[in-house]
């Protein structure tokens, strides 16, 4: 298999990491990989790939913290929260790394939304 090239392996990389745009503005997570996603998927398959992938996992991830703070009213949440916080920036940030390795990365317990 060939490697993909630089530029596209720079692109799925900021895919990853614009997820962390989501400290900053609300909705970001998502917003940040769905666009780099739509401006590159049809010129970058190797963008196409991880950008859904980033997608995908970030939308799970919203998922996850809804039912992590709903389960604060249960107590379990006070350590659920911070643990699934700390899940979703460790596999970002290796997903982010092996994108720019030229690797397609495929998070764990991600739901396929766009497949």
């Amino acid at each position: 298999m060939d490697l993909p090239d630089k530029d596209a392996r720079n692109m799925a990389m900021f895919a990853h990491l614009s997820t962390f745009a989501g400290h900053l503005i609300p909705f970001g997570h998502i917003a940040g990989p769905l666009i780099i996603w739509c401006l590159k998927k049809d010129e970058m398959p190797f963008v196409n790939d991880q950008g859904k992938e980033a997608l995908n996992f970030q939308i799970t991830m919203t998922l996850a913290f809804i039912v992590a703070g709903l389960a604060i009213l249960i107590l379990v949440g006070i350590v659920l929260l911070p643990a699934v916080w700390l899940f979703d920036i460790i596999v970002t940030i290796i997903a982010a790394v092996k994108a720019n390795e030229g690797v397609a990365y495929r998070y764990p317990c991600s739901i396929r939304f766009i497949s």
